[in-house]
């Protein structure tokens, strides 16, 4: 048997990037990638209008807003790592979207803000992260600017988050004092250089820490600082233990900053050595070794027009195990039928290019003519389908109208393509005498989301109605009492694009009323989209 694909597999690091809105994760994205030498000036969302925008940002709406939106795949060579970073939206109202990438990551890179610590969307992120039992390695952000005491950091990254915590470096001041960092591994001082907007890679001078040289090179009360913190945290501190970190019982601490490059680097070199590589996955019937022979992946996202220019759909499929190549003919699990894997490409953010092979832990784009979905598997062997995904419930709903009638097909050509990719929901009232398509969503901010890609990408205008409900559950049983149940005051009867049967409650509390009221009709808050899986209540 040939050494290719375990060799090729071992390389591989593939991981997602978690944080709390404006803690910086899209800065330390483009960062990686300048250091990866995928890009050679690094845009920065805080940047002028004259400057670039984020690499990762490829939709327009990102842009303006300074925000991600959509999961980005990321692959660049590192060393001889090659290292396929998942970039995420931050936002809470783009969880769900976050959750399916994180299902096709081995690890992540979780960002705090040094001045905020941890907050309620990274602690969201970060049990995302424990239900698929990845290891978390924490990026502490921001020390360029005024931050609370790294041991205070520590002691609620602990707390908080029930994880050992074992500090790589330490920083040299914060806010306008913030130097540089020292490397506990090296046993360096690395003392960073600003560069212009942080665009190219940061100049850096080192010394160790006893070197007589330190009090020039930081100044006498810096230095001394640094020697009396190392001395306490390699006293104190939690000695490094790689099995914890891989169990996700231990989190490596760096501190740095992405705006300004400052430890960066070090992070990255670590981080390509002690990720890990690609991990076996549950599936129907056994787990699936990455190292294996045969041919296997799922589809975690589909994103529509990423090139406006052939207003195609591309499926994004995470490489379980084997090796994949291109027209290669492959079992579609759900379907049951055998289809050929043709046009695969690289993503580079928006930038495509066609590939000829990939191995487990890579993402390809596949070109997707409506035979793939959400959750799908496909395979050249026989371990059937991997586990389904969950589905966020949504808390929001909205009635959405098409402003101009002479564009009815684009209007819902749009919807659909845009629920294909799961990022809302689509229902339709039965009762009212109209056919207007209610959204669902677990965000306000997707569906300004829907309606800027309407009018972007399929020149429709649209107004929209937010709508009283709270929650949806799907319904089973009689007719006529399900029409009875959904009469009620606060309630209306809908069906999804797939023609289940639905009803919308105003609140949780109506909810558990009805299921009282009516113990005949059967409830669930799982719709027929994306498998047999779970529903996620709330964020």
């Amino acid at each position: 048997m040939s050494d290719e694909i375990p060799n090729e597999v071992a390389r591989r690091r593939t991981f997602a990037i978690i944080s709390h809105p404006d803690a910086g994760k899209t800065t330390l994205t483009e960062k990686l990638l300048l250091y990866g030498g995928a890009v050679n000036l690094a845009g920065s969302v805080t940047a002028r209008k004259t400057q670039r925008h984020a690499a990762s940002d490829w939709m327009e709406l990102e842009q303006q807003r300074g925000i991600s939106i959509t999961s980005t795949v990321l692959q660049f060579d590192y060393g001889d790592r090659v290292m396929n970073l998942l970039d995420t939206p931050g936002h809470q109202d783009f969880s769900e979207d976050t959750y399916r990438t994180v299902t096709a990551a081995d690890s992540a890179i979780m960002m705090l803000d040094g001045a905020s610590g941890i907050e309620p969307q990274t602690l969201k992120l970060f049990e995302v992260c424990r239900m698929q039992q990845i290891p978390i390695f924490t990026f502490i952000n921001k020390m360029d600017r005024p931050a609370k005491d790294p041991l205070d950091l520590l002691d609620e990254i602990e707390n908080t988050l029930g994880l050992s915590v074992c500090p790589m470096n330490w920083p040299i001041g914060d806010g306008p004092d913030f130097q540089g960092v020292y490397d506990r591994i090296g046993k360096m001082v690395h003392r960073f250089e600003r560069t212009e907007h942080g665009a190219t890679q940061a100049p850096v001078r080192t010394a160790g820490v006893d070197d007589p040289t330190l009090d020039e090179l930081l100044g006498v009360n810096a230095a001394a600082k640094l020697r009396e913190d190392v001395e306490l945290i390699e006293m104190a501190g939690t000695e490094f233990d790689h099995e914890q970190i891989l169990a996700g019982q231990q989190t490596p601490v760096f501190f740095g900053s992405a705006l300004t490059n400052f430890g960066v680097q070090l992070f990255l070199n670590w981080f390509a050595d002690y990720a890990p590589a690609p991990r076996p996955r549950p599936a129907e019937k056994r787990e699936v070794q990455p190292d294996e022979q045969a041919f296997s992946g799922f589809v975690f996202k589909i994103q529509a027009n990423m090139d406006p220019r052939h207003r195609d759909r591309v499926a994004y499929v995470r490489v379980c195990s084997g090796k994949f190549e291109k027209d290669m003919p492959v079992h579609q699990v759900r379907l049951d039928r055998q289809i050929r894997l043709s046009r695969p490409l690289r993503l580079f953010g928006q930038d495509r290019e066609v590939v000829e092979e990939a191995y487990a832990g890579d993402v390809i784009g596949l070109i997707n003519p409506g035979m793939l979905t959400i959750g799908d598997t496909v395979t050249t062997g026989d371990a059937g389908e991997f586990m389904a995904m969950p589905r966020f419930q949504p808390e929001h709903f909205s009635l959405l109208r098409n402003v101009h009638t002479d564009r009815r097909k684009q209007f819902q050509k749009g919807l659909d393509q845009i629920e294909e990719e799961g990022g809302i929901q689509l229902f339709y009232p039965l009762d009212s005498g109209s056919r207007e398509p209610i959204l669902a969503a677990v965000g306000q901010l997707q569906f300004d989301v829907v309606r800027f890609r309407l009018e972007q990408e399929y020149k429709c205008e649209t107004t929209i109605e937010a709508l009283p409900y709270e929650t949806v559950r799907w319904v089973h049983g009689d007719r006529e009492k399900i029409r009875q149940m959904a009469s009620r005051r606060g309630r209306s009867r809908v069906e999804d694009r797939d023609g289940n049967i639905a009803v919308l409650f105003r609140s949780r509390w109506d909810v558990d009323f009805a299921a009282d009221e009516y113990p005949d009709i059967e409830m669930s808050n799982i719709g027929g989209r994306l498998g047999a899986q779970p529903a996620m209540a709330g964020t």
